[in-house]
């Protein structure tokens, strides 16, 4: 088994376990337990959580439930051993005919076609499956690349329902302070 260079004994990718007297819950969007291996979002309660935002009464009970849970809008798996893999962000999710869609997963695969440096995938409305993957892709330089051939690749590695419909190629993708990229932008 892989390690990570933190020591701390977890594996490769992993975020490691939850602190001592943390507590954490991986819930659907029902607010029910999921089963080791499924993703769902990370709820956390302990000593060290915050009670909620300085005047903001709204934003606080959005956050931290009647129970003390802090919903982070994490989505994450965790293994056997308890140790948790961040999947993606609650609020990036795509919904296609029912189906969640994880950005980063179809991501993955888009960055793994020659000549893909950068890409991003959100969620667009589509009238029959409720939304609809799209990707924006920057290529390489002169690399050239033709629509189909990077949907003819996600198809090859991922199930139908994750392939992205559409594929719009730009120069640069939209990115905040900390080089993270703005799906917010995009949609």
């Amino acid at each position: 088994m892989a390690t990570s260079s933190l020591g701390t004994g977890a594996p490769f990718g992993s975020i490691g376990t939850p602190l001592p007297g943390m507590h954490m819950r991986l819930v659907d969007t029902d607010g029910d337990d999921v089963l080791i291996g499924d993703a769902g979002e990370i709820w956390l309660r302990g000593p060290n959580i915050f009670g909620g935002y300085w005047n903001d009464p709204e934003a606080s009970a959005a956050t931290v439930d009647g129970d003390g849970w802090l919903h982070t809008g994490d989505i994450a798996v965790v293994d056997d051993d308890g140790n948790v893999f961040l999947v993606d962000r609650a609020k990036d999710l795509i919904i296609v005919s029912g189906f969640n869609v994880y950005p980063a997963e179809v991501e993955d695969v888009l960055i793994e076609h020659p000549g893909v440096v950068a890409v991003a995938v959100v969620g667009v409305p589509h009238p029959h499956t409720g939304e609809a993957v799209k990707a924006y892709v920057v290529l390489e330089g002169d690399v050239a690349a033709e629509e189909d051939d990077l949907i003819d690749h996600a198809a090859a590695r991922l199930a139908r329902y994750k392939c992205p419909r559409k594929i719009m190629f730009v120069d640069e993708l939209p990115q905040g302070l900390g080089g993270k990229v703005l799906r917010r932008n995009l949609r």
